[in-house]
């Protein structure tokens, strides 16, 4: 439901009188287009969400990288861990055989 100026006088003047029923209608016509515009301006435009984008995309991309780095790192060491544990068993094993 839309409320236009003239059903707001009409409202305001039932309630708080004709003359200041018209200066807050004024004030309202005057005060809120103003405020309207300021928010639009300030509003992100298509070319900065786009470069926003791009950043993002960027710093993801980066970030698999570093993933990608981390998991080899990971692997790598895995590996040497299994390798000592497998000759530390044999060595026991061996040991114990004797």
């Amino acid at each position: 439901m839309t409320v236009t100026t003239l059903d707001l006088y009409e409202i305001l003047r039932s309630r708080i009188g004709e003359g200041e029923a018209k200066a807050l209608v004024e004030f309202v016509e005057q005060k809120v287009p103003l405020q309207v515009e300021g928010e639009v301006s300030g509003l992100a435009t298509k070319t900065d969400l786009v470069s926003t984008r791009n950043d993002l995309m960027g710093e993801i991309a980066k970030l698999e990288i570093k993933i990608e780095k981390t998991k080899a790192e990971i692997i790598k060491w895995m590996f040497i861990f299994w390798a000592g544990q497998t000759s530390i068993m044999i060595a026991l094993l061996a040991l114990f055989h004797k």
